[in-house]
């Protein structure tokens, strides 16, 4: 598994599943994932599983040559990793 492979399985885990369970009880959280999912239905012509790893896979790749790593806070990172995990685990419920 590379590098990469591995840090997006804990993107994964512990940013975006944490993040989904945490959206049951932070209503501030719930709408701005509902906004960056929104903005990824209009970005993405397919929202299905793939896709949506695809997109993760880049986006984590930028943020990580950019400098980012994730940390306690809610940036804007964590909520569109947040928003892909839950379009992920809707689309896998369908």
């Amino acid at each position: 598994m590379s590098d990469l492979s591995e840090e997006l399985g804990l993107l994964v885990r512990d940013i975006g599943e944490a993040g989904v369970a945490e959206m049951a009880c932070s209503p501030g959280l719930a709408a701005a994932v509902d906004q960056h999912v929104a903005a990824l239905r209009d970005l993405l012509p397919d929202t299905g599983p793939e896709s949506l790893m695809g997109y993760l896979e880049g986006f984590a790749d930028e943020a990580f040559q950019r400098g980012w790593w994730p940390d306690s806070t809610r940036d804007w990172e964590f909520i569109r990793i947040v928003a892909v995990c839950w379009l992920m685990r809707q689309t896998a419920a369908e």
